[in-house]
């Protein structure tokens, strides 16, 4: 199992600085953020991701997967064969696309219908390409925000092309147990983010709702033993995504730095 940081949080670093960064946490790698922002981007990613997963490379590091901007949902656009091409060229196995929202005015199934539509056509892509597109397991009423409904999308598509993200904070959120989540998923399992949550109770009116705090890991309520003894009982080889998109009180850098420390120490417990 590769652990790699989401560099998301790290829009501000140079690739050289990433891999600097990397090599000291200790990881194997990133996911990539191709987004507006960062310094391999939508604008530049023909040239800047082939050139950043060399460098990457050489510096014995490496991008099991990069994540597009969560508005990349059509297949059909040329942005979409663009980035493909480009993780092509660049030996980048796996992208995480964008979100489809759902409409609580529309019917659930005919959205189904519609993002399985999507996803066909996401994975006609990627076979042209030789990559695989995955789509995560996200709340605040995302298509497919647990493992069970990401299965209505999913189920009888090519696992090979197509591919279940889960996520272990979103997971606690929805109230969906991982090692439920992978029996679910397990066709099209093939990375995981690892991300805490933690609920509490707000207030509202004269009752009660469910508040959900991203923490850092070990401060939330997901699992972890269970999490790391259920990848290694898979024998999971795909990339796992430490998020790091919690707030901290501390300096960023010595957050990324426990939270990279966090994930090593059970990965080594749990597979040696």
């Amino acid at each position: 199992m590769k652990l790699i940081v989401f560099s998301k949080m790290l829009n501000d670093k140079t690739v050289e600085e990433l891999a600097d960064l990397a090599e000291a946490l200790g990881i194997d790698g990133y996911d990539l953020a191709v987004r507006p922002g960062h310094p391999v981007n939508p604008d530049n990613v023909t040239q800047a991701l082939p050139a950043a997963a060399q460098l990457f490379r050489d510096r014995g590091l490496g991008i099991p997967l990069i994540t597009a901007n969560t508005d990349l949902v059509d297949p059909t656009v040329e942005a979409a064969d663009t980035l493909l091409a480009a993780m092509a060229d660049a030996g980048v196995p796996r992208v995480k696309l964008g979100y489809y929202k759902i409409d609580l005015n529309s019917s659930y199934w005919d959205q189904v219908e519609a993002t399985r539509a999507h996803l066909a056509g996401w994975g006609e892509l990627a076979a042209k390409h030789g990559v695989q597109v995955v789509y995560h397991t996200h709340s605040n009423r995302c298509m497919g925000l647990n493992a069970g409904m990401l299965l209505h999308l999913l189920r009888g598509l090519d696992a090979a092309r197509v591919g279940a993200y889960l996520d272990t904070g979103h997971l606690v959120g929805e109230g969906e147990e991982f090692v439920v989540a992978t029996k679910i998923a397990a066709e099209y399992l093939t990375c995981v983010s690892l991300k805490d949550f933690h609920l509490r109770r707000g207030e509202k009116q004269n009752h009660g709702v469910k508040v959900r705090d991203v923490v850092e890991a070990g401060l939330g309520m997901v699992d972890w033993t269970e999490v790391f003894a259920e990848l290694k009982a898979l024998d999971f080889s795909g990339p796992a995504s430490i998020h790091c998109e919690f707030e901290t009180d501390d300096d960023f850098l010595t957050a990324v730095r426990r939270e990279a420390a966090f994930f090593l120490e059970h990965r080594r417990q749990a597979f040696g």
